[in-house]
């Protein structure tokens, strides 16, 4: 076994046992962990004892098994591969390709992945013989060097009604607590004006004082939410700045943001993470607090009342299911006007979940053969997506389809896209990141409040909303969602720095036979004559995708 890692690592052993912790847990050491190993009690017993940011590496010597397992949230990752009979660790895949000292080969799969979801999710990863280990799971291998996998987390999920008024107390104690807990040294936090980053600000606020706030504004219009930010910033009266971001900046960073990830990562979201973070280390701080969590927990995200919609669908009989689809789900009826949202809405709900959640995938709107050349669409299985989705989905024991699809945002989300990105881009910017709304405390609690609470009809995240009614301004409560966008479309059609790194991106990504040219030119097409925004997401992901393989696939 080679352990590599660039942070702060503990290692202790006895006669049996060797155990490792990469980064941290929080309410235990790793003495206290090898003890109840050595007395005989099993890791599945005390895991859900466990919180915080970790990985840890169990060897047993008697049995020869090495264990590596993360916390139930993913946020600290874990890649690892087999090679001449050694298995390497790390949690980074830079580190670990060093020590490999071998040359690891480009996945096609994890392309198609990556094309698919805009990052790659574990198991995959961009290398074909190296894997990523999927939160709150545990990966074995024995003396033979096989390998199994099997879930250490699964959460329970209520479906009682309990106190409201007492639960939304609870809900704020937690939150208080745990960013008070985490707030040291020179510490701030990303606010948006959302209502995660403002409740984390809001918190901070009542432990620092002044609590220092950091946000992103751009002058491009729709995407400016700085106006939302100075409203909790003045309600908490917090030392607030703000950083305009210019395209030009953002050109200038382009291609060390797109490398810098461990794997192509397209999330536009993280050049916007990037500046807030490097912005703040300029102010003196380097530790942020982000809010990430808070829908994925509480039922935060449109897609969730949506999907409540379409599973009504299937509280039909079933003879009256066969009836509508028979008769509605068809083209004829697709091109009656006022018969069409029908149509629609059958068509939908006909494709069950999670599947039904990629229904406006860029991958599923081109359609395959119009995206991805022949040569690569045989190198691939084009259902390894929706088979990933389906398997988490699957995994969770709720028998709410709103639970369980936070369940399935958990890793999906956060684990593989949200976490990554706010943390390799503070990294970046030399800055650590902690995530209070993903203390396994408030996670937990999170899974007591009933699905229908946390989004009654189609009210997103109403029970939170109710909890941080009187703490938050209204203003914040009552305002519609957004973040730290990035307006790169728009920039594309402005900036000649942006679009020459793209257009010359491009050119190169076509030499790689990946996608048809006939869509690299369409979108160019459409995202300077149709929507800028829209198609400036497919171009963004493409040429990140090439500047990342330029930048990694001959080291």
């Amino acid at each position: 076994m080679k352990l590599v890692s660039d942070k702060p690592m503990t290692q202790i052993a006895d006669e049996q046992f060797f155990v490792a912790v990469l980064g941290n847990i929080d309410n235990t050491s790793a003495q206290d962990i090898l003890d109840k190993l050595a007395k005989g009690e099993k890791l599945s017993n005390f895991y859900q004892q466990l919180s915080g940011r970790f990985v840890l590496v169990i060897a047993n010597q008697h049995d020869s098994t090495l264990t590596l397992v993360n916390d139930f949230i993913g946020q600290l990752p874990c890649y690892y591969a087999e090679h001449g009979g050694e298995i390497t660790i790390s949690h980074s895949l830079k580190l670990l390709k060093t020590a490999v000292q071998q040359t690891l080969e480009i996945s096609e799969q994890a392309i198609f992945n990556y094309m698919y979801f805009h990052c790659i999710p574990s198991p995959t990863t961009i290398y074909k013989t190296v894997c990523k280990l999927e939160p709150g799971k545990a990966v074995t291998f024995d003396r033979t060097l096989q390998r199994s996998t099997h879930a250490l987390y699964a959460p329970e999920f209520s479906m009682n009604v309990q106190d409201k008024q007492s639960l939304h107390q609870e809900c704020l104690d937690i939150i208080e607590t745990t960013v008070k807990q985490q707030a040291s040294g020179n510490c701030g936090a990303f606010l948006s004006g959302g209502l995660d980053s403002s409740t984390v600000s809001g918190m901070l606020a009542k432990h620092q004082t002044p609590a220092k706030t950091f946000s992103i504004g751009f002058e491009a219009e729709g995407y400016d939410e700085t106006p939302y930010a100075k409203i909790t910033a003045n309600h908490f009266d917090t030392q607030h700045q703000v950083l305009y971001l210019q395209p030009e900046q953002a050109a200038e960073a382009f291609v060390s943001v797109a490398q810098y990830f461990d794997e192509p990562f397209g999330n536009s979201s993280s050049m916007a993470a990037y500046f807030c973070a490097q912005f703040a280390k300029q102010h003196g701080v380097d530790t942020l607090l982000a809010g990430d969590g808070g829908d994925e927990l509480f039922a935060g995200n449109e897609r969730y009342a949506k999907q409540k919609q379409f599973e009504l669908y299937y509280s039909l009989p079933s003879p009256m299911r066969a009836l509508m689809n028979a008769t509605l789900n068809n083209a004829v009826m697709a091109g009656i006007p006022g018969i069409s949202k029908a149509a629609s809405y059958v068509r939908q709900a006909e494709v069950k979940l999670p599947a039904r959640l990629q229904s406006y995938n860029f991958i599923n709107i081109v359609g395959l053969a119009e995206m991805f050349t022949p040569t690569f669409l045989s190198k691939v299985d084009v259902n390894q997506p929706i088979a990933q989705l389906a398997q988490r989905y699957q995994e969770s024991n709720g028998e709410h389809p709103v639970d369980n699809m936070l369940y399935l945002d958990w890793k999906f989300t956060l684990a593989d896209n949200d976490l990554v990105k706010v943390n390799k881009m503070c990294e970046l910017a030399g800055v650590e990141v902690k995530f209070p709304l993903l203390d396994k405390a408030l996670v937990d609690f999170s899974c007591k409040v009933p699905a229908d609470v946390k989004l009654p009809g189609y009210e997103l995240r109403d029970f939170y909303k109710q909890a941080c009614r009187g703490f938050l301004a209204d203003e914040t409560l009552d305002k519609s969602k957004h973040g730290f966008g990035l307006p790169f479309g728009v920039w594309l059609k402005e900036n000649e720095t942006l679009k020459n790194i793209a257009l010359d991106a491009l050119q190169q990504f076509k030499a790689r036979n990946i996608v048809s040219e006939s869509l690299i030119n369409k979108a160019l097409d459409a995202h300077h004559s149709v929507h800028a925004g829209y198609y400036g997401e497919l171009i963004w992901i493409m040429v990140v995708l090439e500047l990342w393989l330029q930048g990694n696939e001959s080291r």
